[in-house]
């Protein structure tokens, strides 16, 4: 093999990593209850190459697409839950990228998620867990697991009791008292409050 075809291969192969993310044009974070997922999107305006990567895997990869606008329809996290990115011209060889995330814009989502989901984050010994409670379902996830839990009905409201490294925890939902408040959620971890996280 002739020393330039040589180094070039050597080059190619050292650093081919960096030639994989050369069309990111997009990074989005998503807290879902199941954890906060990474979503990249790449898109070659001149190959019309399409790439999605969720948490670092691929998930969607399209070559030689001749159409440049559109949509790329997948999944994220252990729920599956739907997720698109939309590819629009604003002008000339200029894109935006958007992400929906079950149907609706990251914004709407995220103010949506506020409204019926509370997430504590606290340390145990000496390991993070991040705790999600979906308001609707009554459902608690730790670390990306769906927990197994028992509620019960207390004199003020209730209690969903479950464990988490051996540690008794317990949300207690009370009336505010307010009807624009409505329920109040909190988390007790061995007899102590653990204060809300916000996302």
């Amino acid at each position: 093999m002739p020393i330039n075809l040589l180094c070039w291969f050597l080059l190619r192969s050292r650093y081919s990593h960096l030639e994989k993310m050369t069309d990111l044009v997009a990074v989005w974070e998503v807290a879902l209850s199941d954890g906060v997922h990474k979503i990249e999107f790449e898109h070659g305006t001149t190959s019309g190459k399409r790439v999605v990567y969720v948490d670092g895997k691929e998930e969607i990869r399209r070559e030689w697409m001749f159409k440049l606008v559109g949509k790329e329809t997948f999944t994220v996290g252990a729920t599956k839950t739907k997720a698109a990115i939309n590819i629009d011209a604003v002008s000339g060889f200029a894109y935006e990228y958007t992400l929906e995330i079950n149907g609706k814009s990251l914004k709407q989502y995220i103010e949506n998620r506020l409204k019926t989901t509370n997430t504590w984050i606290l340390n145990l010994g000496g390991t993070d867990y991040r705790i999600v409670l979906e308001k609707d379902t009554m459902d608690v996830w730790c670390n990306g697991q769906k927990m197994e839990t028992a509620g019960e009905f207390v004199e003020d409201g209730t209690e969903t009791h479950f464990t988490v490294a051996d540690h008794s925890c317990c949300i207690k939902a009370v009336s505010s008292g307010k009807r624009k408040e409505g329920i109040i959620h909190t988390l007790i971890v061995d007899n102590r409050e653990i204060p809300e996280a916000v996302e």
